[in-house]
């Protein structure tokens, strides 16, 4: 919302999120300071985003991946439908957004959307644009004016460029907080003088940061580490696929192994048989998951993202553990 995108009171924007989230809430309250025009959609959903930015000329959007992947999923009739020249700026965040489904959303809507990554605790600490993206495919961002990045091993020691760890992040523009109730918490989170997120990535040779998937979700079978959001986004690109999420459940051989619970599009009709040699063709034998699941809807949070833990909890139910 600044000049180079025009007067403020000529933008107009939507916000598809629930406003009781940090960054929709923080997204909405800007526009509103600045004199931008507002929309709140209740609930999101996709053809009705469309219709909104043909009827209102929407200028602005901050929106998440899964909102890509069920636009995405529309049919080419309704995609070709609506007019969406008026977007000037897109910006998404909140996860991991499969690679494919960028590009798509980068070829369908121009060089409009960007991204940033970061927490309520840090703010911002990454951010790159359409270009920078499909010259470093996957990327989430390079470290933004007074920001600092770092990938950290198991002992706190920094990474080498390309090895996967935990991330770390501060900007010196957020000032220092704690947890409600819970100063432990805010004392655990603090490594290398810069705050733990829970997220697990790596920076390329050029700076640019990229997720491999939350470190809680991260599922160790066997003793191999596998991140679920790499499955997850070969099986968005598998026909029939409305949404998926993948997750660890307890295996006496393996300590875990993977389940993919999969909710297919509207007519579509998948078997377990399907999904695993899909997968077979595309990820290594390891990553193929053991148990595959079909239901008609997905637990969600209200921002759309899929609540994992209702997925997973019955299975670890009286296996005495949790990992």
């Amino acid at each position: 919302f600044n000049a180079t995108y025009g007067d403020p009171r000529d933008m107009v924007t939507v916000v598809t999120g629930p406003m009781y989230h940090s960054a929709p809430n923080a997204y909405g309250l800007y526009a509103f300071r600045v004199g931008a025009n507002i929309i709140l959609q209740p609930r999101f959903d996709a053809e009705e985003l469309l219709q909104m930015i043909e009827r209102h000329k929407v200028t602005h959007l901050h929106m998440v991946p899964t909102m890509f992947v069920r636009l995405l999923k529309l049919p080419d009739e309704v995609k070709k439908k609506y007019d969406l020249s008026s977007l000037r700026f897109v910006v998404h965040a909140a996860a991991p957004c499969p690679v494919h489904v960028k590009q798509a959303m980068i070829e369908w809507w121009g060089p409009v959307i960007n991204e940033y990554y970061g927490g309520t605790e840090t703010g911002a600490v990454v951010f790159c644009n359409s270009e920078e993206y499909l010259a470093h495919p996957g990327t989430v961002g390079r470290a933004v004016e007074n920001a600092k990045v770092l990938v950290l091993d198991d002992k706190g020691n920094e990474l080498a460029r390309g090895a996967t760890g935990e991330i770390v992040c501060r900007t010196s523009t957020i000032p220092d907080f704690t947890y409600h109730g819970d100063d432990e918490k805010r004392r655990k989170s603090e490594k290398a003088g810069l705050i733990a997120l829970g997220d697990v990535g790596y920076l390329d040779e050029d700076g640019f940061l990229y997720l491999c998937d939350r470190a809680k979700d991260m599922v160790i079978s066997g003793g191999v580490n596998i991140y679920p959001a790499e499955i997850e986004a070969e099986l968005h690109k598998m026909p029939g696929v409305g949404d998926c999420a993948v997750f660890g459940i307890p295996d006496d051989e393996f300590g875990e192994s993977l389940c993919a619970v999969v909710q297919p599009q509207a007519g579509a009709t998948l078997s377990e048989v399907d999904v695993r040699s899909f997968l077979r063709e595309r990820v290594a034998g390891y990553k193929v998951p053991k148990k595959v699941e079909f239901r008609s809807d997905l637990p969600r949070e209200d921002s759309g993202k899929i609540f994992k833990r209702k997925l997973r909890e019955p299975y670890w139910e009286g296996a005495g553990r949790t990992i």
